[in-house]
């Protein structure tokens, strides 16, 4: 999945006041990347965090006062696998960590993380206020294990100038009618001496292979996450439309190298450039691009399903309490704390003022909890009259009605490679559909057994 480093959706700007309120909550030494685990029995840490934007740092004030006196390391940067496990082999785990929901299920399995049952029951929490598919993305066998602290949608991104000068209207752009969708791409796409020079449709696999295959009526995995379902006929059928439309455009390697040197994060990004027609994206990408290009001829429209019906595929992060961690019930206090519809308002009443000081427009923000969305939508969203921008957000609002999520499994990591090395390998003409997704399916249930297994 194509992302921004975790938490920073707001990522352009650092304020010297909100550094400044940063320094402050922190007064142990804050690492940059690495774990500083707790080595004295006043220190609580955090993994896979940033400090980056309004959002983050009034959450972590709000937060920081479940502690009382302990001191908060909140150490930035990306999830690291390999030394959170580490840290927990060891037995010197950080206190609370953020990570990819994808990861729980294996991690819950592997026993490497806490079920949350006398967390939520103690903080009186009622999982009711959070939406359905973030849950359900922490929860393994009935016992949730994340509380979620992001919920990611996705949604068509259209490039109306590119769009209607090559005759077409962005109501053309349907995907729910993949002979039509194939054809429409080929026209967009350009190339110069034999180099692609515009997308006309990226699909976003093998990112959003997941949600191709909900199209197509398929899922990647049983409710109950015990099945894997990658050689199912419509998968397959999924993975030969949308390499055979990325093939119609040139093929991988060129579409590729354009991805590559797109500016996505500039004020020349592929958008304002005219270096892609349409594509399903997440949504902070949005707010990109109100604050970069706020003049840009964005039009958006949700992703169908092939009878039409509007689908949005979901994921995100979650907290977790490690197996090990120094400070359990604080550790629970505080993931509560982190994910509560007053924490998230507050703060993102705060990100607001900040994005709309330079006049860019305020997207929302969308959080896994329900009751926070929905005050947020309410009290602080309002239309800017950008009406690019004011529909995107109406969209982002109404999506996240028609989401679905991949569930839960005990093989985590291991799942989430065999679907994407398939995808890669016939991208990569290595292996036909069929073969890469049977393969794939082999190795899948393989690792869902042994799991499964384990964890019984």
């Amino acid at each position: 999945m194509t992302a921004p480093p975790p938490h920073h959706r707001r990522r352009h700007r650092r304020p010297a006041a909100l550094a400044a309120v940063a320094a402050l909550l922190l007064p142990a030494a804050t690492a940059c990347g690495g774990v500083g685990l707790a080595d004295t029995s006043d220190t609580f840490t955090t993994m896979g965090y940033g400090m980056g934007d309004a959002l983050a740092t009034v959450r972590v004030e709000k937060a920081r006062k479940t502690l009382g006196t302990m001191k908060l390391e909140v150490n930035e940067g990306a999830f690291d696998e390999q030394q959170f496990l580490s840290a927990v082999a060891a037995g010197d785990p950080p206190d609370a960590v953020r990570m990819d929901r994808t990861l729980i299920g294996g991690y819950a399995a592997r026993g490497a993380i806490m079920p949350l049952t006398e967390c939520l029951r103690d903080q009186d929490v009622d999982l009711e206020q959070y939406r359905d598919g973030a849950v359900d993305e922490a929860t393994l066998d009935g016992t949730v294990y994340g509380l979620p602290d992001s919920y990611d949608n996705r949604l068509l991104l259209i490039n109306g100038k590119v769009v209607e000068e090559a005759g077409h209207r962005a109501a053309d752009i349907d995907t729910s009618d993949w002979q039509a969708l194939r054809a429409l791409a080929e026209d967009l796409d350009r190339t110069r001496g034999g180099k692609l020079t515009r997308i006309g449709f990226d699909p976003k696999i093998p990112e959003f292979f997941p949600l191709w295959v909900r199209a197509n009526g398929g899922s990647l995995l049983s409710a109950d996450g015990r099945t894997a379902k990658l050689d199912d006929p419509r998968t397959v059928e999924a993975l030969r439309f949308t390499v055979g439309l990325i093939d119609a455009q040139g093929g991988w390697g060129g579409m590729k190298a354009l991805r590559d040197s797109f500016d996505q994060f500039g004020a020349g990004n592929q958008l304002v450039r005219g270096q892609v027609g349409a594509y399903p994206m997440e949504d902070w990408y949005v707010s990109v691009l109100a604050e970069t290009s706020p003049d840009v001829d964005l039009r958006t429209k949700p992703f169908t399903d092939r009878r039409g019906e509007p689908v949005n595929y979901v994921s995100g992060y979650s907290w977790v309490v490690p197996k090990g961690s120094p400070h359990p019930e604080e550790a629970c206090e505080f993931i509560t704390e982190m994910t509560a519809p007053d924490t998230w308002f507050a703060a993102a009443r705060a990100k607001a003022a900040e994005i709309r000081k330079d006049g860019s427009p305020y997207i929302g923000d969308f959080t896994g909890n329900k009751v926070a969305d929905r005050r947020i939508h309410e009290e602080i969203w309002k239309p800017t009259g950008n009406a690019a921008f004011d529909e995107a957000a109406r969209q982002l609002y109404a999506a996240q009605d028609n989401a679905f999520s991949v569930p839960a499994n005990a093989a985590g990591t291991e799942f989430r490679k065999a679907w994407q090395s398939a995808v890669n390998s016939v991208l990569s003409g290595d292996a036909g559909p069929r073969e890469a997704l049977e393969q794939a399916q082999q190795r899948a249930q393989a690792a869902l057994d042994r799991g499964n297994t384990e964890r019984e």
